[in-house]
């Protein structure tokens, strides 16, 4: 069988539309047949192609669909502080501390603070707030690398979506009371109204300082300055779903314009 220069996607998250042969993430590029291998090389333009394969293909020139910088700074909280900090993206204080270094916490930061496991935060699971000696010596029982966050109070931040840097929906994660987390998985509520351009903005030149192309961009207003959070590439849908959105067929139909390519 020949393959037709279709797109081809890695990743499952376009399966099904139409135009793009969704052919899995393998281990090992030989598992895919010769005429699967063909297709990949000869398609205008490989969609999700996960971190397995993204630096691969930009090596060979390949034009892929998130972007390299998408794929590898996704559930990597600490290279995105860095990135944040040498891009000059406004970020809450934030550093990082090994082993040796744990002691040096308690001289940095002022209870509270925020702690995070550096990767598998997603969610709000592995987000804490450090009330005190105890709240942190339980938190460095979970990982040996300490990434430590200024904790600026808030009621609410601002999720903003971005395919191919441009606003696809935005709205407010309003937190539960007696919960610091605005994640609508622990109780956080959305709200669609009164989102602020400057908030909007933002989000913009920060993806495109950082080239993430396929992004939920998180931010909080405080005292007069707006701070980008973190980036999610694995941000929900219900939001999108609330609002009657499909983001198959937002993709599908940049994709198709030619905005993608």
């Amino acid at each position: 069988m020949t393959y037709k220069p279709r797109y081809i996607a890695l990743g499952s998250r376009l399966k099904g539309v139409p135009e793009i042969i969704t052919l899995g993430v393998r281990p090992n590029f030989l598992d895919y047949s010769p005429a699967e291998r063909e297709s990949i090389f000869k398609a205008p333009l490989i969609l999700y192609p996960t971190r397995n394969y993204a630096q691969f293909l930009t090596t060979l020139g390949k034009g892929i669909f998130p972007s390299l910088e998408t794929c590898l700074y996704s559930d990597e909280k600490i290279k995105q502080t860095t990135l944040f900090y040498m891009a000059g993206i406004s970020h809450p204080r934030t550093r990082v501390y090994f082993p040796l270094h744990h002691t040096d916490i308690v001289k940095d930061f002022r209870f509270p603070f925020v702690a995070k496991l550096p990767r598998s935060s997603s969610r709000g699971r592995g987000v804490f707030m450090i009330r005190g000696p105890e709240d942190l010596a339980s938190y460095l029982s979970l990982t040996k690398v300490a990434y430590i966050q200024e904790y600026l109070p808030h009621e609410q931040d601002l999720r903003v979506i971005l395919i191919n840097y441009r606003p696809a929906l935005a709205y407010w994660r309003i937190r539960q009371d007696g919960n610091f987390r605005t994640n609508l998985s622990q109780g956080g509520k959305i709200d669609f109204d009164h989102i602020p351009s400057e908030g909007l903005d933002m989000a913009c030149r920060a993806a495109r300082k950082c080239r993430l192309n396929d992004v939920g961009m998180d931010l909080i207003h405080h005292q007069g300055t707006w701070y980008v959070i973190e980036a999610n590439m694995k941000y929900g849908r219900k939001g999108l779903q609330m609002k009657g959105l499909d983001l198959k067929q937002i993709i599908r139909e940049k994709l198709l314009s030619g905005e993608l390519l």
